[in-house]
């Protein structure tokens, strides 16, 4: 088993204040697997709560600009159906909106707060990924909590303060953007130093379960506080993630080392027991801390730039649902019958039910075939015709919309899990890093990044190609899955091939070994 290590006080000293207090009333040491149940646990919420606050703003879109129910009446994929124009509006529709956003350009105005928000997460990602790798995680994540709690409560407060200037807005939604790209390069650091490689596309399947956990709540606490004003609706997440950032803060063991959980020798570590648990991604020791990768050394670790790119096309789909879901539900007529803006934001939560078992099923696949870009691109291709029949047939009953909203929310989560999870941990303990393993933080941001400047631009653009057609907007997300398919064209057709070449060497082997395809 692990040993502690005797020289306490140094390392007391790196122990958040609520472990020690919980050692001190046990008296007794906390063990290795409670340690990694917290790590799991606290980053889960701590993240789902990133996500629940970022949700709000598309379930808001509709109390900020109620517009014309006639920008959903394109129906048809390739034809339109006058049976379908606008017949009632419900109370939801009946209210004026929030000036500057209830104007004709109201829905460029959203998607001009959208990309703000985007551009400033993204181009913050790159540097919280550099300094996640040097800094304190548990300090750098709390003041990120804490300061998109502020900001997020802040755009809020312009209910209140009865404010209509644009900038106002704008001000407050790159602040919170800038703040909320601290959460994902953390949590996964994290997580990456306790937990080791066996099976861990599965394992991060399920926890990256947070990010469709924030968008539902995100989207059922926003909805349902909008009767009551739609300040609320930013104040409350708000307030909640800031208040998790302090259990951060009070809770979270960063890694083994600073636990005082020695781990250097594999054979002895605590992490030896768990067969889900086989190797540190991060190893203990001051030799390591010295030797974090830079910017541009780990861009070119193979298949950072080809998974970067993938997810830039793979988050611009699953981000447009994201911000503007629930304001194309309440703007299509379902059965003839429009809905109001809380009916829609809850509507919404199925595509993120969806999301939940779309990122379990590619990491338990991803694991099985040992073929992350294989499982990745399937995923994308399969998503192409559920984006068609949701758009197409989506509004014949309540029950189809359902159940494709789902199906789509599956297809489309499943990658992008998937690449954000595992695929960025296996890249961050690459073997051309020659045991410096100190990119782990710095890969998922570069990745992520990349990504956020997608999920940047398809919002952008939906906001003014949705002013002429829906069916423009399905379009360019049918391509986007495509293009995103494609881009990992050459990794699929290596690790086809290393799957063929094991295959056939196999019948000539006498003795059981491992088939393990080739490292993305």
């Amino acid at each position: 088993m692990g040993s502690l290590d005797e020289s306490t006080s140094e390392t007391s000293c790196n122990k958040p204040l609520g472990i020690r207090l919980i050692e001190s009333i046990k008296k007794s040491s906390v063990s290795f697997r409670t340690h990694q149940a917290i790590v799991l646990i606290l980053t889960f919420i701590a993240y789902a709560s990133y996500h629940a606050t970022r949700k709000t703003t598309s379930v808001v879109k509709t109390a900020l600009d109620p517009g014309s129910a006639q920008l959903g009446s394109n129906l048809g994929f390739f034809q339109w159906n006058s049976g379908h124009i606008l017949k009632s509006h419900e109370k939801g529709h009946l209210n004026n909106g929030w000036a500057p956003f209830n104007g004709t350009d109201g829905s460029v105005m959203l998607g001009d707060l959208d990309v703000a928000f985007l551009l400033c997460y993204s181009f913050g990602m790159y540097f919280a990924g550099h300094l996640g790798d040097r800094l304190d995680l548990r300090i750098f994540l709390t003041i990120g909590m804490v300061g998109t709690g502020l900001f997020t409560s802040l755009f809020g407060l312009g209910y209140w303060l009865n404010i209509h200037n644009f900038s106002y807005f704008l001000i407050f939604q790159m602040l919170a953007g800038l703040f909320q790209s601290t959460g994902w390069p953390s949590v996964v650091a994290v997580v990456g130093n306790w937990f080791g490689k066996k099976k861990r596309g599965l394992i991060m399947g399920i926890w990256n379960a947070h990010t469709s956990v924030g968008n539902i709540s995100g989207s059922l606490i926003a909805s349902a506080l909008l009767r009551y004003g739609w300040g609320w609706s930013f104040a409350l997440p708000g307030l909640l993630i800031a208040l998790v950032g302090l259990v951060v803060f009070l809770f979270l063991p960063v890694s083994p080392e600073s636990m005082g959980i020695v781990t250097e020798d594999e054979q002895n570590s605590p992490k030896a027991s768990n067969d889900l648990i086989t190797e540190p991604l991060l190893r203990s020791g001051k030799d390591v801390k010295e030797k974090a990768v830079g910017f541009l050394e780990a861009w070119k670790i193979p298949g950072v730039a080809t998974f970067a790119m993938c997810l830039f096309f793979s988050k611009l789909v699953a981000y447009t649902f994201l911000y503007w879901l629930p304001f194309y539900i309440s703007r299509t007529a379902i059965n003839g019958k429009y809905f109001s803006g809380e009916i829609a934001g809850n509507l919404s939560t199925m595509f993120d039910v969806g999301g939940v078992l779309g990122g379990m099923l590619a990491g338990h696949i991803s694991d099985r075939l040992n073929a992350r870009a294989m499982t990745a691109a399937g995923f994308m291709y399969c998503a192409i015709p559920a984006l068609y029949f949701y758009r197409t047939y989506g509004h014949m009953s309540l029950w189809i919309n359902i159940v494709l909203m789902f199906i789509t929310g599956m297809l489309v989560n499943g990658p992008y899990a998937l690449i954000t999870t595992a695929v960025s941990a296996d890249l961050g303990t690459h073997s051309s890093l020659k045991g410096n393993s100190r990119a782990l933080a710095t890969v998922t941001a570069i990745i992520d990044g990349t990504g956020s400047v997608g999920a940047a631009v398809g919002p952008l653009l939906t906001g003014y190609i949705s002013l002429e057609s829906w069916n423009a907007v399905f379009v360019m997300l049918m391509l986007a899955a495509l293009v995103a398919g494609l881009l990992l064209t050459r990794l699929v057709v290596a690790e086809v091939a290393a799957r063929m070449e094991t295959s056939s060497s196999q019948p000539s082997s006498f003795s059981r070994s491992t088939i393990e395809g080739p490292e993305v």
